[in-house]
Parts: C-alpha cells; sequence; structure tokens
C-alpha cells in the first residue's frame, strides 16, 4: 500500500512539474492561484490552463501505454514484448499513413479508426505467422514475427512518404510522437477507447497470471487459454491503437515500465497492471516536461525524450538481472 501510495505521490508531482515548467515557467502558488481563482486577464494562469490538456493526454496515453505493455507481455510470455516490437504501433502508423494518402484524412477521428484497423490487423498478422510450425506461438517466434512484420511496415511507410509530399508535410509532425497541439477534443475523442482497454486489461490479471504458468498448466487449472488471450488483446489493441492516433507512436513506455514495476511487486499481474498504469504517465509527463526545458524556446517531442531516457534504463535493468522468458 505505501508503495502505491508513493506511485501516485510521483504522478502528482509530475502532472504539477507539466503546469507549472516550461518555456515560460510559473511559480507554484500562481499555479494554484489559476486552479483555484481563475483569472481570464492573468497572462500566467493562460499558460497554466493551456497546459492542462497536454497533462492530461500525457497521463490517459502514458497509462494506456504501461498497461498494454504489461498485458502484451504476460500474453506473449515474452519480456521483450511491447506494442512497438511486436508491430502493432507499425501497424498503426501505416494503416494512419494509409489513410492520409488514400483518403485525405487530416483529423484525429479519422486517425483513431485507421489506427485501430491496423494495430489489430498487425496484432493478427504476427500471432499467425509465429502460429506456424509444431511448437506454435512462442515468445521467441512472436519477437522475430514482430521485428520482421515492423520492419516491412516501415519500408513501405517510408514509400510512401517519400512518394507524396502533402502525405509526409502532414505525417511528419505526428510520427515522433508528442503530446503537445492537442486540445480537449482529442481527449475526449480517444478517451472511450481508452477507457475500454483499460478495464479490459486491469480484469485480465488473474488470467495473465494463468498464462504465465504455461498454457498446459493454464489448461489443467480450467482456464481456457484462447478465450484469455483473445480478449486481453483486444484490450491492448485498444490501447495501443487509440493512444497511438493521439499522440504519435511512443518508444519504451510499454517496454521498460511493466520491468521496473515487477522488481519491486513480483509476477502477480494483479498488482503489475494497476501499478504500471500509475508509473508508466508519471515517466511520460516526465519526459515531456524535460522535453520542454533542454532547448527553449523549441522543444522536443515526448517520443524522442522517452527512447533517450528509456533505452539506458532498459539497458540497466538487463545487466542487472537476466530477463526470464515469463
Amino acid at each position: 500500500m505505501m508503495l502505491l501510495l508513493l506511485t501516485v505521490a510521483v504522478l502528482v508531482l509530475a502532472c504539477a512539474a507539466s503546469v507549472a515548467v516550461g518555456a515560460r515557467p510559473v511559480a507554484p502558488g500562481t499555479v494554484w492561484d489559476a486552479f483555484t481563482a481563475f483569472d481570464p486577464a492573468n497572462g500566467d494562469h493562460a499558460v497554466v490552463m493551456s497546459r492542462v490538456p497536454r497533462t492530461v493526454l500525457g497521463l490517459v496515453t502514458g497509462a494506456a501505454l504501461g498497461l498494454a505493455g504489461a498485458a502484451m507481455q504476460g500474453v506473449a510470455r515474452n519480456p521483450l514484448a511491447d506494442p512497438g516490437i511486436l508491430g502493432v504501433n507499425a501497424g498503426a502508423a501505416f494503416a494512419v499513413v494509409l489513410g492520409i494518402y488514400i483518403f485525405g484524412i487530416t483529423n484525429l477521428t479519422g486517425y483513431i479508426w485507421f489506427a485501430l484497423a491496423g494495430a489489430a490487423l498487425a496484432a493478427v498478422v504476427v500471432y499467425m505467422v509465429a502460429s506456424i510450425g509444431r511448437e506454435g506461438a512462442t515468445p521467441v517466434k512472436l519477437a522475430l514475427a514482430g521485428a520482421a512484420l515492423s520492419a516491412g511496415l516501415m519500408s513501405m511507410l517510408s514509400a510512401v512518404l517519400v512518394s507524396s509530399q502533402q502525405t509526409l508535410d502532414t505525417f511528419r509532425f505526428w510520427r515522433v510522437g508528442s503530446v503537445s497541439g492537442r486540445d480537449w477534443d482529442t481527449i475526449l475523442a480517444v478517451l472511450p477507447f481508452l477507457a475500454a482497454g483499460a478495464l479490459i486489461a486491469l480484469l485480465s490479471g488473474r488470467a495473465l497470471n494463468g498464462l504465465s504458468l504455461g498454457d498446459d498448466v493454464a489448461r489443467g487449472l480450467g482456464q481456457r487459454v484462447g478465450l484469455s488471450r483473445g480478449i486481453t488483446a483486444l484490450g491492448v489493441v485498444l490501447l495501443c491503437g487509440a493512444a497511438t492516433a493521439a499522440a504519435g507512436p511512443i518508444a519504451f513506455v510499454g517496454l521498460v515500465i511493466p520491468h521496473v514495476v515487477r522488481s519491486f511487486t513480483g509476477p502477480d499481474y494483479r498488482w503489475i497492471l494497476p501499478f504500471s498504469m500509475l508509473l508508466a504517465p508519471a515517466l511520460l509527463v516526465i519526459a515531456d516536461v524535460i522535453g520542454r526545458v533542454l532547448l527553449p524556446p523549441g522543444e522536443i517531442p515526448v517520443g524522442i525524450t522517452t527512447a533517450v531516457i528509456g533505452a539506458p534504463v532498459f539497458i540497466w535493468l538487463v545487466r542487472r538481472r537476466k530477463l526470464a522468458e515469463l
């Protein structure tokens, strides 16, 4: 319980920093006044309130990626599973590019449906390819199939972009992953999908615990393995598709956070999932704050910052203890 409260405290501090820190820093007292006694004529109050939507989007996107990464590692029984490595993000990104190039989609409402369809199709293709052979979809085969699909989709994505300057101009700012420039309409558009995906993922803790014992043991305990994987995968697709549509592909959050959480919660997914949902948005929001202050008055997109932070952390985790199959 103390760890849970500490995680919530870190998340609250990250949110406070997000609304106070930027190209125009705002004093903590002014931040408090902006929420309790907002003055439209006060420039600092306006700055604080303009940062609230990107902070909220960082929270919901980070929570979605953390949950999706933890659930995906449980479904695939693979410590390297995350939306990026297993091709889900690449599928969503390629579908969005096709939507821009073929149908001229330029708004988030259109992005959502293409991203969800692309994420779902990529997940199905990876699982089908990995299932070929006598052993079925083993963790190693899933990772290899995901890496191969990601490479293929990104190659085709690049081919589309170099053939259309207009598509490139529309896509390039979304591609790097960012929570800036979004408004409440963006959040409201993706919120139903994120809420549904989060509910499915959080309720799958007991099923993931069974899957972690192996398919044969899970079946022996009366668990319907195929149904459990399918329902959890649906939650992952909803989370990844909606998060990617809103903020673009953001790497390493879904990969690193479940390993960090697992180091102090143990292997029980009933704890891993909620802790991942709280710790991942803290990382994403902090990375966004860092990106704002490194190169003022410009900003580094959060997708780049999370990769810079996440890669060394993951290397340290790998060196600190061998990551066994889940």
